[in-house]
């Protein structure tokens, strides 16, 4: 699989899943613009230690080309000069990633509407719904210029879940829905260009604030497993970003146009894996075991 002289786009790369995919695409080796707030000189309102040139550093070192450019996917005109300039550099876009969110820290778990922080719920709406709106707006006439390109709108859930299960708020479930039908209205404009659009969602992703939360690393993770059992399904953000690699590589891609798909789902078909050798498949074992009450046991599900 190679993705030698495409260009990318990862919006959202900072950390965690689009960190993973920008840099499974770097793996297959193309030219990764990765973007996002927070910078070495100049960290977001998150205060984490994570930052864009970081990731574009591993994009670099695993085979292609990391760019960092610092950019507020909420300010129109920023995104703007942002794709001119991958026009002026490249003159091509070949995969739009759309992952930016950021609002881990605002959404409060189970709380109705009229109890949820009301100026939190509308912020999280604008990072998770409107960012993703004003990227496509200004990228994919960029995109659409070659046959072939790809979009891939990273949310939460499958449509399949997402249907008839309430994600932890009112805002939180508009949030990761919509990003779900985004991907398959966006669909039905590009079939015309030749263009496919996807959403697509990890499992339980062991992301680097998810890591620090259960206190533990990597090279140990399945020591919070003794706490929440069901850890036990987790994925890296790099499968993610191998299912994204899988795609963008397949010349048939264009029969997923306007579907929702998981990177546990496509790892059966494409049959890539995560970093250990395992396919964790998350959204078939949360309803089969999570769901329903049984004990924790990933046999069979990765």
């Amino acid at each position: 699989m190679t993705l030698q002289g495409k260009v990318a786009l990862v919006a959202g790369a900072t950390r965690g899943a689009g960190r993973g995919i920008a840099v499974e695409l770097g793996a297959a080796g193309a030219t990764v613009y990765v973007t996002g707030r927070s910078t070495r000189g100049k960290p977001s309102e998150y205060a984490r230690p994570e930052t864009i040139e970081e990731t574009a550093e591993q994009v670099t070192a695993l085979g292609g080309k990391g760019i960092a450019v610092q950019v507020d996917h909420l300010i129109s005109e920023d995104v703007g000069k942002l794709v001119e300039r991958i026009r002026a550099e490249q003159g091509r876009l070949d995969i739009l990633v759309n992952d930016i969110w950021g609002g881990e820290k605002l959404f409060e778990w189970n709380k109705p509407v009229w109890e949820h922080n009301l100026d939190n719920g509308l912020r999280m709406l604008r990072l998770g719904i409107d960012t993703h709106l004003i990227t496509a707006h200004h990228a994919l006439p960029l995109l659409i210029e070659r046959p072939g390109g790809l979009l891939v709108e990273v949310t939460d859930g499958t449509a399949e879940y997402n249907a008839d299960h309430y994600r932890l708020s009112p805002f939180y479930d508009l949030a990761k829905v919509s990003v779900t039908r985004m991907a398959w209205a966006y669909a039905k404009d590009l079939a015309a260009h030749g263009a496919t659009s996807v959403s697509l969602t990890p499992g339980w992703l062991r992301s680097e604030m998810m890591l620090e939360a259960f206190g533990v690393t990597e090279e140990n993770w399945r020591d919070a497993t003794a706490k929440v059992p069901h850890f036990v399904i987790s994925e890296t953000p790099r499968f993610i970003g191998r299912a994204i690699a899988a795609l963008a590589a397949d010349p048939d891609r264009s029969r997923w146009n306007g579907q929702s798909l998981s990177s546990g789902g496509l790892a059966q078909i494409y049959g890539f894996t995560d970093v250990d050798g395992s396919r964790p498949d998350a959204w078939r074992y949360v309803p089969e075991i999570q769901d329903a009450g049984k004990p924790a046991d990933a046999t069979g599900y990765r």
